[in-house]
C-alpha cells in the first residue's frame, strides 16, 4: 500500500485497531500506525495533514 490507497489503509486500520475511535487518534499516532501496517510501503516523508485527514475520514466511514 501507498499513501494514495486511502480506502485500503482505512480497512487495515479498522482491522488493526478495532477498539479505537478514529476521532480520538492524533495525527502523530495515526501516521505511525499507518507506517507500521504490514503491507504499507509508502515513503514516510510523503505524508501531510490533508492526507491524514482523508485517511481518518475513510476510517470513520469504514467503522460505520
Amino acid at each position: 500500500m501507498q499513501w494514495a490507497d486511502i480506502s485500503d489503509i482505512a480497512i487495515e486500520l479498522c482491522d488493526a485497531h478495532p477498539e479505537v475511535d478514529p476521532l480520538t487518534v492524533n495525527f502523530v499516532d495515526l501516521r505511525q500506525w499507518i507506517i507500521a501496517l504490514p503491507d504499507f510501503e509508502g515513503d514516510p516523508s510523503h505524508c501531510g495533514e490533508k492526507l491524514l485527514e482523508a485517511i481518518q475520514g475513510a476510517w470513520i466511514d469504514e467503522r460505520d
